[in-house]
């Protein structure tokens, strides 16, 4: 680490690539230019504009970026895990949006742009369950949540207002500032900052994250899966499973 780099700068860079922005992009989105590499290198401090969109947008504390707190997110919305934006029908019912795979991964930084919602397919389900809310579909990406929720399933989730009405062992659509995850939630008795995210699929550990780095919460309450097995197959999937974790076993002792 280079000692003439001030600590802003070296906590601003480490900000922007966590959100995994170009210096390019981090700068369109601050407005100071055509790049960030300035700040960066120590040459141009971060002006008082910057600091309050770091602030506002992604919950960066000033203080923390200045090396005066070891806190580095504050919760400046008080909670508030609320949709940024919700689309209508033509009826003037909640649609329910559809995330892909692919939108999901724009689907933090395009969180408050109207009209990027409107690329998203949307839909109506007329459940009496589905009535009086908010929901919203996200297809699910990776393992992390076998054996109940698979690689490509749908979850569909019912928007949570404010931190606070989130119960333990429940499952979440979690929208980060970089990322969109879908985790059981358990909050942090002594701790009220932060919450627990929890796999089911226990190869993966539990991550501690702050509640300023959440932007939105859904609680999913039902999901959409494709491509049931037939029960010989589901017995040749356990079959393979078990001869797996055997192998898992085998290596381990050998180390």
């Amino acid at each position: 680490m280079d000692k003439n780099i001030p600590i802003e700068a070296i906590r601003f860079k480490k900000v922007r690539e966590e959100l995994h922005f170009t210096q390019q992009s981090f700068a369109e989105l601050l407005d100071v230019g055509t790049s960030t590499a300035d700040i960066e290198r120590g040459k141009t401090k971060p002006s008082g504009k910057v600091v309050m969109e770091l602030l506002n947008q992604f919950g960066i504390n000033p203080l923390w970026l200045f090396g005066k707190s070891h806190v580095q997110y504050m919760d400046v919305n008080g909670g508030d895990v609320s949709p940024k934006i919700i689309t209508l029908s033509e009826e003037g019912n909640d649609n329910i949006l559809l995330v892909n795979q692919k939108a999901a991964a724009g689907y933090p930084h395009n969180i408050q742009d109207v009209e990027w919602y409107q690329s998203l397919p949307t839909f109506n389900i007329p459940l009496p369950q589905y009535r009086n809310a908010t929901y919203r579909g996200f297809q699910v990406e990776g393992d992390s949540m076998l054996p109940s929720i698979r690689p490509n399933d749908w979850v569909l989730g019912k928007a949570v207002s404010n931190i606070a009405e989130a119960s333990d062992s429940r499952i979440y659509i979690v929208v980060m500032h970089d990322s969109v995850l879908v985790k059981k939630l358990q909050k942090i008795t002594n701790n009220p900052y932060k919450v627990t995210l929890v796999s089911l699929n226990e190869d993966y550990l539990p991550i501690d994250i702050e509640i300023a780095h959440i932007q939105e919460l859904w609680l999913v309450n039902s999901k959409l899966t494709f491509g049931l097995e037939e029960p010989a197959n589901s017995g040749l999937l356990k079959q393979l499973h078990a001869s797996m974790e055997e192998l898992k076993g085998q290596i381990k002792s050998m180390q």
